[in-house]
Formats: C-alpha cells, sequence, structure tokens
C-alpha cells in the first residue's frame, strides 16, 4: 500500500520535477530558486552539482527575459563609479586631461570620444560596452 506524500514531499516533487523544464511563470521561477538554494553548494561532479548546473542556465535565462534591466548611459555610468570612489570632477579632470571636458560632457556639449573612453575604461574601470553606448 502507497502512503501519502506530506506537503513538503509534495512541494519537494514539484521542484524536482520542475528542474527539467523551461521556467514561464513566476511560481515555477520560485520552485526553480528554492531548489537552486538548496543544492547550489553541492559537490562538484554529483548529481545535484549538474542539476544546479542547469537550474543556473534556466533561471539565468528566465531572468533575462522577464527582467530587462538596461545597461546605463555612459555620463550615468560616470558618475555613479566617481561617486563610488569619492571622486570630483577635478579628479575626472585629471584623467581626462581638460576640466573644460569635464564641463562640456555633463553639459551634453561634447561627445565621449575614443581616447576618453579608453582613460575612462583604463582608470575607473567603467566596461567599453557601457562607455561607447548612444546618449
Amino acid at each position: 500500500m502507497h502512503r501519502q506524500l506530506t506537503c513538503t514531499e509534495l512541494q519537494e516533487k514539484q521542484i524536482e520535477y520542475m528542474q527539467t523544464k523551461i521556467i514561464r511563470t513566476k511560481k515555477d521561477y520560485q520552485l526553480a530558486m528554492e531548489r537552486f538554494e538548496k543544492i547550489f553548494q553541492a559537490k562538484a561532479g554529483t548529481k545535484e552539482s549538474d542539476e544546479a548546473d542547469v537550474l543556473a542556465l534556466l533561471i539565468k535565462n528566465y531572468e533575462d527575459r522577464v527582467y530587462d534591466i538596461q545597461a546605463p548611459d555612459p555620463l550615468e555610468a560616470i558618475r555613479y563609479r566617481m561617486e563610488q570612489q569619492g571622486l570630483s570632477n577635478n579628479d575626472l579632470a585629471e584623467i581626462l586631461g581638460y576640466k573644460s571636458r569635464v564641463t562640456d560632457l555633463f553639459n551634453g556639449h561634447r561627445k565621449l570620444n575614443l581616447g576618453m573612453i579608453r582613460k575612462l575604461h583604463d582608470r575607473l574601470h567603467i566596461s567599453l560596452e557601457t562607455l561607447v553606448r548612444n546618449y
């Protein structure tokens, strides 16, 4: 005779089933996240480790489709990095070469050129992808 599953066992069965299909709903996503949290530190080469790898891909796919996070425009990224590092416009002027360039950039009178992009990438570690975006 088969015993009846507890609520927890039933939920774990749902999570185990969830791992092999594309995440389409918020509930699927929540179940996948719960399962991933349980197994993400599994020992490499184990069934759980392989499952965690697959779940990570499924979760990333869902998040990329549902949570569209736009990269900042270059000037927002520069301002943010300056704030993070406690830099002033004078500090940025030292990186770019002239204070007037900084003023012109932030007032919209000048666009970043290749030399500025390289300097900002090297000194502030802002991704090139972000710095070359249209703004």
